[in-house]
């Protein structure tokens, strides 16, 4: 087992436990005495200094002890929960984070700013370990003040055969757990090895059987096991406990042809040391009345080794023969951990695999060969259906991203003295794994504005007529495939007037020039555009939100805002739900082929030549009832003469436009590319895709078409 592979798989546990108490910790804020999520963070802790021992990381051992210790007074109702402790917990998690985030860096050590930083906090911690002073009381009994006795345990280990390559260690457990207590009486189980030439190096064919000494209880020694539970066969029980429990350890153990005292070994029953001396009272008793050899399950039971029912479940065992080889995994698991490196190149295959099916599909229509065709189509189905599970597969809920928000503005409201409840809804919507990577900062940008700029403080929104609690609402839904995450403050609202004046005197605008509401607020985007009276460390409403359009852009999606002067503010994100595949709809423009993503496309017309011309010169169509505006794509992209036999209704963000193109050529799937840098500031483009003759394809960027229409609308 490399190491490297095993802090690798601590890191990745480690960091959803670290996630977890954050969460955690904020919830006991709010409520103090909720003993749940008490003891979940006291096992979160615990199960980080036990997973760090292990693996021989001191640092994170030694540090999260004392957390720990903080937290078992906390369970005792030794101390309360106030703001103090919270903080204290929460600084103390972002140095574990920190700890844990090194321990793949070759130099592990610590730096002089991380060691600062530790003893600051095991100075606060040190607060809430002192010994409490009571009043002197009458004398007190020994006993009151003995400490905890010990149990002797019963541990049985059995390992996946995987466990090796998982960078489990099965000694490291052993050596931790001497660590606990004291080990005794343990012996080791080899599996059966048909060959030496069978024999994977690489496989965990061992297992052990174990009394452990303790004052511990039996949720503490399992918590040691916390990583390893649900790969392996772990099974913790009192020693000389009741026949019962020993009953179904010995029904649990994997079918095999073990001999009944092997059996009764490997479930913990007996010791190698008794099962000796059981066979010496065997050969012992069939001297001396000169008979067969007693069975040894009655000797056993007849000395008070083992209960008959004990013996009476060991024997139904052996009845049972394994179908396969020996040393199995004991279940499979439901979930397994794939790396995301690989998910990638999985996705990148897929893209291949639908590039060469277009090619094949196309082909065969060429062709005309009813055989081919069919055999074609049912290709193109089976590839569907490989892309949507590879994608899903990337799929993960949003949810997680915005439960970090939680802990943002609960620093920066303590900072700014100002009182904001995060509301979050929708977190169970998925979104793929890059996309939801890279709208985190944008995201984090908006919500630090709506915490510094938007809410106001307790004493205004009180003379207000407000609560004086403010709200930040986070949610995320689906719309005309894509995603929607809208970032919602019931705050003092963007000031219309201040905005003009900024804009005009910086020249983004001319000074007469009349604009929407919607075309005001978008201004907050420009750089350099900034309403805030005094800017601040933490943000300034417009400063930086030229980056956050440029983000959210890049991502082929769109950004709105709504705001009501001294109501709030709204801003509107729609994402695409994924950057690599998409389903298109294939159009012809001035013998060029564009594709337009499917989920945008509402409806086709045919029109003919009088219409269009009618359409053209009016500059918007009637659909439905309603006007929307009309541009062809001929004259959009300059490629002369149009012929614009359809028109097809788009749709993007809530809005609706009639685009006029020469032919329609039906769906089909796009592997998304790239522009490159050459093209990459092209308007009206989001990227190309291939075609089953090898051709490119152009991809219609709609958010930017409809930027376009804007822009003509202006001039």
């Amino acid at each position: 087992m490399e190491l490297d592979a095993a802090y690798k798989a601590f890191l990745e546990e480690a960091t959803e436990i670290l996630q977890t108490m954050e969460e955690q910790s904020l919830a006991l804020e709010e409520s103090p005495g909720d003993r749940e999520t008490i003891n979940a963070l006291f096992r979160g802790a615990h199960t980080i200094k036990g997973a760090a021992g292990m693996i021989g990381l001191t640092d994170i051992e030694r540090f999260t002890h004392k957390v720990e210790s903080v937290l078992e007074r906390l369970r005792n109702d030794e101390i309360r929960v106030d703001s103090v402790l919270i903080n204290l917990l929460l600084r103390c998690r972002d140095y574990i984070s920190e700890l844990v985030k090194i321990t793949l860096k070759d130099n592990k050590s610590l730096t002089e700013e991380l060691k600062v930083t530790e003893q600051e906090l095991l100075d606060g911690l040190s607060g809430y370990l002192a010994e409490v002073k009571t009043v002197t009381a009458p004398e007190v009994s020994e006993t009151a003040v003995s400490q905890p006795e010990s149990a002797i345990w019963h541990i049985s280990l059995r390992f996946n055969r995987n466990a090796l390559r998982d960078a489990m260690d099965p000694l490291s457990l052993i050596n931790y757990l001497k660590r606990v207590g004291d080990v005794l009486n343990m012996t080791t189980i080899t599996e059966a090895i048909l060959s030496l030439v069978e024999m994977d190096p690489e496989e965990c064919l061992t297992g052990f059987e174990l009394d452990l000494k303790t004052d511990k209880n039996q949720k503490e020694i399992e918590d040691v096991f916390e990583f390893y539970m649900e790969e392996n066969d772990i099974k913790i029980s009192q020693s000389h406990c009741k026949a019962e429990t020993y009953t179904g350890l010995i029904n649990d153990l994997p079918e095999d042809t073990w001999r009944l005292g092997e059996v009764l070994i490997k479930s913990g029953v007996l010791s190698s040391e008794d099962l000796n001396k059981a066979l010496r009272k065997q050969n012992e008793v069939s001297r001396i009345s000169d008979k067969d050899k007693p069975f040894i399950g009655e000797v056993l039971v007849d000395t008070g080794l083992v209960a008959k029912e004990v013996v009476d479940a060991a024997l139904n065992k052996q009845q049972k023969v394994r179908d396969t080889i020996v040393g199995g995994a004991s279940q499979s698991s439901a979930t397994i951990r794939v790396d995301a490196d690989k998910l990638d190149l999985l996705i990148n295959l897929v893209g291949e695999l639908v590039v060469a099916n277009g090619g094949i599909r196309q082909r065969s229509l060429v062709v005309g060969d009813g055989p081919l065709m069919k055999t074609s189509s049912f290709m193109t189905k089976l590839v569907n259906d490989i892309r949507d599970m590879s994608m899903k597969m990337r799929m993960i809920p949003i949810g997680s991203s915005f439960n970090r928000f939680q802990r943002l503005v609960r620093d920066i409201s303590k900072e700014l003295g100002k009182d904001i409840e995060l509301v979050i809804s929708g977190g169970d919507t998925e979104l793929d794994k890059t996309v939801i990577e890279k709208i985190n900062d944008p995201l984090t940008h908006i919500v630090r504005n709506s915490v510094d700029h938007g809410i106001e403080t307790i004493e205004e929104r009180i003379s207000k007529g407000k609560p004086p609690k403010g709200t930040i609402k986070l949610n995320a839904y689906y719309e005309a495939g894509t995603i929607v995450i809208e970032i919602t403050d019931d705050g003092k609202g963007l000031n219309k007037q201040r905005i003009l004046e900024k804009a005009v005197s910086i020249g983004l605008i001319d000074a007469n020039k009349n604009l929407s509401d919607n075309e005001i607020f978008s201004l907050i985007f420009e750089p350099g555009l900034s309403t805030s009276e005094s800017v601040t460390k933490l943000s300034g409403r417009g400063v930086g939100m030229d980056v956050v359009r440029r983000n959210i852009e890049a991502l082929r999606g769109s950004v709105f805002v709504e705001s009501h002067e001294g109501k709030g503010t709204n801003v509107r994100i729609n994402l695409p739900l994924t950057l690599s595949i998409i389903d298109g709809f294939m159009v012809g423009v001035g013998g060029k082929q564009y594709v337009i993503p499917l989920d945008m496309v509402v409806k086709c017309y045919t029109i003919d030549k009088k219409t269009y011309t009618k359409v053209r010169k009016k500059g918007y169509f009637d659909f439905q009832g309603k006007v929307i505006p009309f541009i062809s794509m001929c004259e959009l992209f300059e490629l002369g003469q149009s012929n614009c036999s359809f028109i097809v209704i788009v749709t993007h963000g809530g809005r609706k436009a009639a685009i006029g193109v020469d032919k329609l050529f039906g769906d089909m799937q796009a592997v998304i590319k790239s522009l490159g840098r050459l093209y990459r500031d092209a308007k009206g483009f989001s990227g190309a895709t291939i075609l089953g003759d090898g051709s490119l394809a152009l991809i219609l960027d709609i958010q930017g078409i409809f930027k376009l229409l804007e822009s003509e609308a202006r001039s």
